[in-house]
């Protein structure tokens, strides 16, 4: 199956990158390489590093990118591993950072990854990277009860979330849960009707809080954010593209904190914490897809762009 995947937001990127001919830029979530494409049309001397833990996208960019092979270096990792990526390359700080947050078009449109609750017959398995032991069918047949509704009830904001868990656990007592279909029967059991009527998908936030639960998607951007700052040049950019309300709640937080650190009181007539700025915030609201965007692609439709630029 050809590695499909619509890049959101793509011109609003690009020129928020403000890509120099001669810079230095990392795809931190290079998937099918369409922002990454477009980044190294506008190099010249510059480079292009794109980093991805999915097979299949290391397989895709590596095609797409063919005629600028010799500006590009594809990694397979995760960007959390970003800072060591950098070092091994001898490359101390980078004009650009791009991360593009969440699942691709590819993922949830190929069954087998277990990504997407649409497919009534496929196995639980959810993984960014297959390499990785653990799977979404481990979590929900391993699980605590607890441990499951406090999952769906933060990573997924559902209001059934206790119910939710309380009707897996029941239903694996009998036999463990082995497919999207199976699991999807027991998410309808544990919400009423008359919500499901008007709600969407009843599945929808089981499957985002198991995902983001199973990849750790929230604690490696949390964890990683400063340090992917601390690797910019002097004006370098980082966007950072999220579709939900959780990851862009940490994105705002992290760069509202690098623009003003300072921790002294408000009653101090001057800051004695010594906290310095490390740039400033580009966007004081995120940039959202235009209705034309939302028209050809809806899957675009919770997409937030923010950016942050370092201090000149």
């Amino acid at each position: 199956m050809e590695f499909k995947h619509t890049s959101v937001l793509l011109d609003e990127t690009i020129e928020g990158l403000n890509i120099r001919p001669d810079g230095i830029y990392v795809d931190g979530t290079l998937g099918g390489a369409g922002h990454s494409l477009e980044i190294c049309k506008r190099l010249d001397k510059g480079r292009l590093i794109g980093i991805d833990q999915d097979a299949d996208a290391i397989v895709a960019a590596t095609e797409r990118l063919q005629a600028y092979k010799d500006k590009v270096t594809i990694v397979r990792s995760n960007y959390s591993d970003m800072a060591n990526v950098l070092r091994e390359l001898g490359i101390p700080k980078v004009d650009g950072i791009l991360l593009d947050l969440g699942v691709s078009s590819f993922q949830l449109d190929t069954p087998e990854r277990g990504f997407t609750y649409r497919v009534e017959d496929a196995p639980l398995d959810m993984r960014m990277d297959v390499r990785q032991p653990l799977t979404a069918r481990d979590i929900v047949n391993d699980y605590s009860e607890d441990e499951l509704f406090r999952i769906i009830r933060d990573y997924g904001e559902d209001r059934f979330a206790k119910n939710i868990a309380k009707h897996i656990v029941a239903a694996r007592a009998d036999k463990p849960i082995e497919t999207t279909g199976e699991l999807n029967a027991i998410i309808r059991g544990a919400i009423p009707m008359k919500v499901q009527a008007t709600g969407g998908h009843p599945s929808k936030r089981t499957y985002q809080a198991i995902r983001i639960a199973l990849n750790r998607e929230l604690d490696v951007l949390q964890d990683n954010l400063d340090e992917m700052i601390d690797h910019l040049t002097p004006g370098g950019r980082i966007c950072i593209i999220t579709f939900h309300s959780l990851e862009d709640r940490i994105v705002k937080n992290n760069f509202k904190k690098n623009e003003n650190p300072c921790t002294c009181p408000s009653s101090f007539p001057v800051c004695v914490c010594g906290k310095k700025s490390k740039g400033r915030v580009i966007t004081r609201k995120p940039i959202l897809p235009s209705e034309e965007e939302l028209k050809e692609n809806k899957r675009s439709a919770s997409a937030k762009l923010r950016i942050f630029e370092a201090e000149s």
